[in-house]
């Protein structure tokens, strides 16, 4: 049976990390995941996923100066320092209330130098994350809603994940972002499974419920529940209404 993660970097935005996640057990999701919970004790964290049973799939690393126009600073050359720091607030972070995983934010870069620093800190990454049994994802995300990121496609991301070569990198699957930069999920899905770690879904084009839109999902379920994939589908949209509201799509695909 298929199951399926909330993120509550989109969901239930309106209440406390802790609480969101009573929130996503209370309307029967599986799992959850969350985008920067740094300003929140890990301990209030751990916490609610103790008492409600939930696993954390994962957090990312810190944008940076968002303000100035950052979106992660692994793939930027001469900002060394400070992607190493996202990367260790991270993993401590993840280690702290058991997250399984970590996704490192790329950055806006573009060339030869940026994939260096970006394999650089890569490599760093997993080596550390390797120690606490955690995987390392990278994510590509699409030219609109990210413009100037330096990963953008499947492809690029499996080159940089054979040139990192560490077994625990892994693909983030972004059914949304994939879609709109180059299509053909379920060719896509079945070439890359044996490197994807995680697998999001949201609806094309607008990014709300999953039960709409160019994508239909009950296909791309089904096709994934041949594949044998049995790992959390993550949720990461953002409610057209309230989240409660929107969840008769978890209610459906059941």
């Amino acid at each position: 049976m298929l199951t399926f993660s909330a993120n509550l970097g989109f969901l239930w935005q309106e209440l406390s990390l802790p609480d969101a996640i009573r929130a996503a057990k209370a309307a029967g999701f599986d799992a959850v995941e969350c985008h920067y919970p740094y300003d929140i004790p890990p301990e209030a964290v751990r916490q609610a996923l103790v008492e409600t049973g939930l696993p954390m799939l994962g957090l990312n690393t810190a944008r940076g100066n968002v303000a100035a126009g950052d979106n992660g600073l692994a793939a930027i050359p001469g900002r060394h320092d400070e992607a190493r720091h996202a990367i260790d607030q991270t993993i401590d972070y993840a280690a702290a209330i058991g997250a399984q995983n970590v996704h490192v934010m790329a950055g806006k870069a573009a060339g030869d130098e940026a994939q260096a620093a970006f394999i650089a800190n890569l490599r760093y990454a997993c080596k550390r994350a390797g120690k606490l049994g955690v995987t390392v994802l990278i994510e590509p995300l699409n030219h609109r809603d990210a413009p100037g990121y330096f990963l953008q496609t499947t492809d690029q991301a499996l080159d940089i994940i054979a040139a990192v070569g560490a077994e625990n990198l892994k693909l983030m699957f972004d059914c949304y972002h994939i879609q709109i930069m180059q299509g053909d999920l379920t060719h896509r899905l079945k070439a890359h499974m044996a490197a994807i770690g995680h697998i999001q879904i949201a609806s094309i084009p607008d990014r709300r419920e999953p039960d709409h839109g160019e994508i239909d999902y009950r296909h791309i379920l089904q096709f994934l529940e041949t594949l044998g994939y049995n790992k959390p589908i993550g949720a990461e949209y953002r409610p057209a209404t309230t989240t409660d509201a929107g969840l008769t799509w978890l209610r459906a695909y059941r």
